[in-house]
């Protein structure tokens, strides 16, 4: 018995050997061969109507032997195009460098700017107390000479420069400056009268 089953098994596969030779021919017959016939045909007709396939091909696709690099010319196009790339990276830190540089400048500035402000607005602070001060020492002098007999009021005013008499007479009520020039001598009174009219 296991003499029989083994010419079985090749015949079985002959056979299956046969279906898969028939299935190649027949796409040899129906696909390869018209169409390498076909092809056959047009390059004749081609040949015949003077027609260069194969620059027509060209043209369609697009492709010239000038296009194509060898692969030292490419690489020696990708190293400029590296070695630009480098060229403007640098550039570009030195740009950034740069305007940092100018920022610290600038934040450096500025912060000198504030400092001078706030040291500006202490001064002024400072003069407008002391300007508020002389105003209410001068408030208190004036105070001080409407008080003072007229008599012991006209020979302080005359020992004062006439800039300094003629202000405190002009911060004085006008029935005090009148006693005032009662107790001064006539050239006194005339010169600070003179001195008055003018302002």
């Amino acid at each position: 018995m296991a003499k029989r089953n083994k010419p079985n098994k090749s015949i079985e596969q002959n056979s299956g050997e046969t279906k898969g030779i028939s299935k190649i021919k027949m796409f040899f017959y129906l696909f390869i061969i018209p169409f390498l016939f076909a092809l056959l045909l047009l390059l004749v007709i081609a040949q015949i109507a003077n027609i260069n396939v194969f620059e027509k091909a060209k043209e369609i696709t697009g492709f010239s032997e000038e296009q194509v690099l060898t692969e030292d010319k490419k690489t020696e196009v990708l190293e400029d195009r590296v070695v630009t790339l480098q060229a403007e990276i640098q550039q570009k830190e030195a740009q950034i460098e740069k305007v940092q540089t100018e920022l610290q400048n600038s934040a450096s500035e500025k912060e000198a700017l504030l400092i001078e402000q706030e040291r500006l607005l202490d001064e002024i602070a400072k003069l407008t107390r002391d300007q508020e001060s002389a105003k209410r020492d001068y408030a208190e002098i004036v105070s001080t000479f409407e008080k003072m007999s007229a008599k012991t009021a006209a020979p302080v005013i005359t020992k004062m420069s006439d800039a300094e008499a003629l202000r405190i007479l002009t911060s004085l009520k006008p029935d005090t400056v009148a006693s005032i020039y009662e107790k001064m001598t006539p050239e006194d009174a005339a010169k600070y009268t003179e001195l008055m009219s003018k302002q």
